[in-house]
């Protein structure tokens, strides 16, 4: 439990790389997760060739942990692999729909963390980086993914070269509700959000992205409506693509 309550993001790492052995024990031990049906819905893409990660970091949007990590790893959503097996086994898989999606997407992202974990308890680092699903048609591509198989996270890892600070978390009793959902009035919100206000750091963002409010840096800055409109868009293209709507 330390562990995990001690874990922090690292972007930077030493050029040490990862045994295969040590990756592949920290993998197969991940794949323990539970999984929908005992069916396994994932697949994941081990990347150490520069020159594949160089590919890779423009659609990542350059973020440098990317060709800086001796391994990055795409974790996909795979119903590609046990429809083949119905197939060959006389049944009719029916797994081409957005719900079969939901599933395998939960079924890898369970097991994408169970690997973060295990990792860390390793001496390892590891960063997750969220715009996989920005860009999911061109990491098909350059992974040569087939349908049914949609990437949906991806981590890198490392031996850290930083010890950075944790970032804040908000506190167990805005998160978890009991019983029942307890909405939030205004007072809750003030309370829940305010020290992340008052953090040095994020007052700093504010004054250096001259906004008015920290909530303001996500909404026109970082996570625009326009922008998630857009990736939306196109993450929906994709699945109908891949074969999933």
């Amino acid at each position: 439990m330390e562990s995990v309550k001690n874990r922090r993001t690292i972007r930077k790492y030493k050029s040490q790389e990862i045994p295969e052995d040590l990756l592949n024990e920290l993998l197969e031990t991940a794949f323990r997760a539970p999984t929908m049906g005992n069916m396994q819905l994932y697949s994941v893409v081990v990347t150490r060739d520069a020159e594949r990660k160089a590919k890779l970091a423009p659609l990542h949007f350059n973020q440098p942990m990317v060709t800086s990590a001796p391994v990055v790893l795409t974790f996909c959503a795979d119903f590609n692999r046990f429809s083949k097996w119905c197939e060959q086994r006389k049944a009719v898989p029916g797994y081409d729909n957005f719900l079969s999606f939901m599933n395998a997407a939960s079924d890898a992202l369970l097991v994408t963390q169970n690997f973060c974990t295990l990792a860390e308890e390793k001496g390892l680092g590891t960063c997750y980086l969220g715009t996989t699903i920005y860009n999911p048609g061109q990491i098909i591509e350059l992974l040569e993914l087939p349908k049914l198989v949609v990437p949906v996270a991806t981590i890198t890892v490392g031996y850290p070269d930083e010890n950075p600070q944790q970032t804040d978390r908000l506190p167990l009793k805005g998160i978890v509700h009991q019983e029942v959902y307890h909405d939030y009035a205004a007072t809750d919100i003030d309370e829940l959000f305010g020290a992340k206000e008052s953090l040095p750091e994020n007052k700093e963002f504010v004054r250096i992205n001259q906004t008015e409010t920290l909530a303001q840096i996500f909404t026109d800055i970082r996570y625009k409506k326009a922008d998630n409109e857009a990736m939306s868009g196109n993450l929906l293209d994709v699945l109908k693509k891949q074969g999933f709507c």
